[in-house]
């Protein structure tokens, strides 16, 4: 169960890159990517088919997470998706933090 204190976050929070990201989705794989951004930032700039549930309801919507396929966590740059991801690894989910969030995203663009 996710819970919404602030312990310190792991240093082996696992991670994965744009560039990944983006071959694994080209080459079939079923991620399901997941803003932890606010609704006014996805307004401003939605990442590709991924489903926003804000931080701060993170823990009361986490039943609409998948368990069986590897959730890819992004937000701005990487320090919210942290945190989430970190809190998803430790309640079991297949969670990775996307390194650099939306700014590393959109650099990675073809």
């Amino acid at each position: 169960m996710l819970t919404d204190d602030s312990a310190e976050l792991s240093l082996t929070t696992p991670e994965i890159h744009a560039h990944e990201v983006r071959e694994r989705r080209r080459a079939g794989e079923d991620i399901f990517l997941l803003d932890v951004r606010e609704r006014e930032e996805v307004a401003e700039w939605a990442y590709p088919d991924a489903v926003n549930i804000p931080l701060g309801e993170l823990a009361d919507r986490v039943r609409e997470i998948p368990t069986d396929r590897v959730v890819v966590v992004a937000c701005h740059m990487g320090g919210r998706s942290a945190a989430a991801t970190e809190a998803l690894v430790r309640a079991g989910f297949p969670a990775q933090n996307l390194a650099g969030g939306a700014v590393a995203w959109v650099a990675s663009e073809p």
